[in-house]
């Protein structure tokens, strides 16, 4: 009788070990996949904020260029008026000399 205690207290002793083993593994896998959607979400969050610094960059970078467009239009125009009137003063400085009639 008493190795048939000692087999049933054996037998449940492993049972029990067979349970508590596998609900921890249950248990890990459970605490795994919470941390794997933490660092998921983390990292599209970061993916996010780069691809809203991308947009504000382009955006930057085509005010720039209309601001460089800008400028060179206003160049020429200067360039354009200091030809101009490059050309009165040469027109004047030739009728101060007497030059032209």
């Amino acid at each position: 009788m008493t190795v048939e205690v000692a087999l049933v207290i054996s037998a449940l002793s492993v049972g029990f070990g067979i349970w508590s083993g596998l609900s921890n593994v249950k248990r890990n896998e459970k605490n795994d996949t919470k941390a794997d959607a933490s660092q998921l979400t983390t990292v599209i969050v970061k993916l996010e904020n780069i691809g809203t610094g991308i947009t504000e960059i382009k955006s930057e970078m085509n005010n720039v260029k209309n601001e460089q467009k800008e400028s060179r239009e206003r160049i020429i125009k200067v360039e354009e008026s200091a030809k101009q009137a490059h050309k009165r003063l040469d027109t004047m400085e030739k009728h101060a000399r007497g030059e032209i009639d």
